[in-house]
Order: structure tokens, then C-alpha cells, then sequence
């Protein structure tokens, strides 16, 4: 079966109990046992819940995967991939990343003992030569977050294979729709299904894929031990957003292109960022590993901060919001709110600037995405 027919039928045959073709949303914390001692399919809800089940299988087809896991947020997701590691493990993660990743891996993990590089993985060679004895997960974005960056997940892969270290690929930017890692190498999926996946910006939730029976295994454990899972009706919202990601997506898709052509002709735009560029530096890697350029970009605006809180203000359609992936246009400061947990030091040398601002375009008439992009530009 193709993408969209998938979507909407992976995991979700009609309830066997009562004919629904829409999966119900099991609101139960324990199950019925056969007897004691005899567990039955379902035992309590944090380890395994119908609905919950319904999604994974779902995210599993769509990333191309044998095994899928829900998460109470991206970030439940992925802490629970570095709790495969042990004290003393080293991690290499790109250096352009979400913020609460970094925020994650520098000021909490590294509290347990793990040991974090952070390089730029647009060159395999950075990532090679940060290899250890003791390196045991390369973890990367492609597309970076907030700069855009494209990694070459085949070229890291085969680093990783020589290290024996597993590789993550966060595919958030990007959704199952428009890349799939597994195809190229990687070990892991990461998403945040708050974004893309679930798709209107009213639920919060993670999910990792594999297709590596031990570390689903051990994910799987994790995942009850810790106990970081969404609930039934979180799920629910999810596999609904997944019944439109492809139709979504193509509009995102189109509708970014139409915005970055516009910014890269403003003169009051210092430069844009986006994979879908022609003259794009690593336009051969997109090509390769992505089928579109996604609805994410960013931009450098001319000017100080006063100017992008002034352009910001008078914006109508786009809301000025973290997050991204929702099927309305958010636009927002890296240096201020994404990406404030990074030091300015650090955040100014990877060229997260004072005047960068991101955009998540999304599904409205772009037209209307334009003009209100015209009406910021004039107060500046």
C-alpha cells in the first residue's frame, strides 16, 4: 500500500467488537486478567493500551519501520533512546539542534554521566574524528533546527556501522511523509508528533521507530520502567493528524517554496534559509534522501532586535509561537525563545544570530502569507 492509504488504515481496522472504523479511544488504566498469574493481550495501560497500539503500528508503516513506540512528548521520546546508554557512554550530536535537545543532553544528562560532542555533521569528517573507544550514539537533525542545515544520513551511517554506535535521526522537521532515515541507515527515528505528525497544534507527543528487534526490546522496557507515555485521547489525536500528513504536507511543501522566493527578493531580508533552493549547497543530498523541502525555514532580517519585535507586531496571519508543524503559520526569535537555553556565545558562533527568525509555514492561501510578510517589512 501506498503513503496515504497507510495513513489512514495502518493499524486501524474497523473495532472487531462493534464495526467502528474509527479507532476507539480505550479510557481504561487496567484490563481484565484471564486468571492469576495469566496476563491477557492488555495489562494496564502504561505498559500497552489499544489505542496506543493503533498508533505505533501506524507511525512503524509510515516511517518505513518493523517497530514503533508513543511518548508523552519529543523530548519523553528522546530520553528515553539515551537511556540505552550507560555512565561513561559518549554521545556525538549535531551542533545545530533543537534547543531543548541540547538543553537536555548539556544540562541533565551529562548530570548521569554521559559524555556529549557536539560537531557539525554537514562534513562526515567532523563526525569521524570525534569518534571514541566509548562512543556509542551519533545523534542528528536533517533539516537542523533553527539553521536548516542538511546532513547526509548515509555518509554518518556508514561512520556510525565502523564505530558500532547507533545512529538517531530526529525526522521532525521533515515527517515520514517527506524522509525516512531508516532507508538510509539509521538506526533510530526520533519525532515529535506535536509537530508535523499530529498536525494541529492541539496535542503533545513523541515517537521513535526501528527496525532493530533488541533495541525495540529494550526501548519497549524503557518505555513502561520510566512510564513517559501519552494517554489514550493524545493518541487518538495523533492517528487523526496522520489521516491528512500527506495532503498536509504537500501543502506545507508548496506553500514554503512560494514564501522563501518572496523573503529571498525582499531587500529587507539579509538571507534565507531553506533546502529547497536551487542553488542549494546540498542540493544533491536532498534530492537523494528527501521527496520535498518541507515547511520549515529561516530567515536573517536587517536590523536589530527592535526591528524584529517591531516586523513581529504587526504581523496578522502568522502567530508569533514556538512550536512548528501545525496547520496555521508560526513564526518566532531562535535567540529568544527556542533556542535561549544555548548560550549567545555558542549560538552566535553556529550563526543563530540576534536577527534570525524562524518560520513554520503553514496551510493557509499564501497569498494572504505574503501580504501579511509585506505589511511586517513596512513597520521596518
Amino acid at each position: 500500500m501506498r503513503f496515504s492509504t497507510r495513513a489512514i488504515h495502518a493499524g486501524q481496522e474497523p473495532d472487531l467488537a462493534t464495526g467502528s472504523v474509527t479507532t476507539p479511544v480505550y479510557f481504561t488504566s487496567t484490563f481484565q486478567q484471564p486468571g492469576p498469574g495469566k496476563e491477557g493481550k492488555y495489562v494496564y495501560s502504561r505498559t500497552a493500551n489499544p489505542t496506543r497500539s493503533a498508533l505505533e503500528e501506524c507511525l512503524a508503516s509510515l516511517e518505513e519501520g518493523r517497530f514503533g513506540l508513543a511518548f508523552s512528548s519529543g523530548l519523553a521520546a528522546t530520553t528515553t533512546v539515551l537511556m540505552l546508554l550507560r555512565k561513561g557512554d559518549h554521545v556525538i550530536a549535531g551542533d545545530d539542534i533543537y534547543g531543548g535537545t541540547y538543553r537536555l543532553f548539556e544540562q541533565v544528562l551529562r548530570n548521569y554521566g554521559l559524555q556529549f560532542t557536539f560537531v557539525d555533521p554537514q562534513e562526515p569528517s567532523n563526525v569521524e574524528k570525534a569518534i571514541r573507544k566509548n562512543t556509542r550514539l551519533i545523534w542528528i537533525e536533517t533539516p537542523t533546527n533553527p539553521l536548516m542545515h542538511i546532513v547526509d544520513i548515509k555518509k554518518i551511517s556508514r561512520i556510525s556501522r565502523r564505530a558500532k554506535a547507533l545512529l538517531v535521526v530526529d525526522n521532525t522537521f521533515m515527517s515520514p511523509y517527506l524522509q525516512n532515515p531508516l532507508r538510509h541507515g539509521a538506526d533510530i527515528v526520533v519525532h515529535s508528533t506535536t509537530k508535523y505528525i499530529g498536525g494541529h497544534s492541539d496535542l503533545v507527543g513523541g515517537a521513535t521507530v526501528t527496525d532493530d528487534q533488541k533495541v525495540q526490546d529494550r526501548l519497549k522496557f524503557l518505555q513502561n520502567a520510566v512510564g513517559a507515555v501519552p494517554g489514550p485521547m493524545d493518541c487518538f489525536l495523533v492517528l487523526r493528524g496522520l489521516k491528512t500528513l500527506a495532503v498536509r504536507m504537500e501543502r506545507h511543501n508548496q506553500n514554503a517554496r512560494i514564501v522563501s522566493d518572496f523573503l529571498a527578493k525582499s531587500p529587507k531580508v539579509e538571507r534565507v534559509l531553506y533546502p529547497g533552493f536551487l542553488d542549494h549547497p546540498q542540493k544533491d543530498v536532498v534530492k537523494r534522501q528527501m521527496r520535498g523541502s518541507g515547511g520549515m525555514l529561516s530567515f536573517q532580517l536587517i536590523g536589530g532586535f527592535e526591528k524584529i519585535k517591531r516586523f513581529l507586531k504587526q504581523l496578522r496571519v502568522f502567530t508569533v509561537a514556538e512550536s512548528l508543524g501545525g496547520v496555521e503559520s508560526l513564526i518566532e526569535h531562535p535567540a529568544s525563545m527556542t533556542h535561549a537555553s544555548v548560550p549567545r556565545e555558542r549560538r552566535l558562533k553556529l550563526g543563530i544570530s540576534d536577527n534570525l527568525i524562524r518560520v513554520s509555514v503553514g496551510i493557509e492561501d499564501v497569498e494572504d502569507l505574503v501580504a501579511d510578510l509585506e505589511r511586517g517589512f513596512k513597520q521596518v
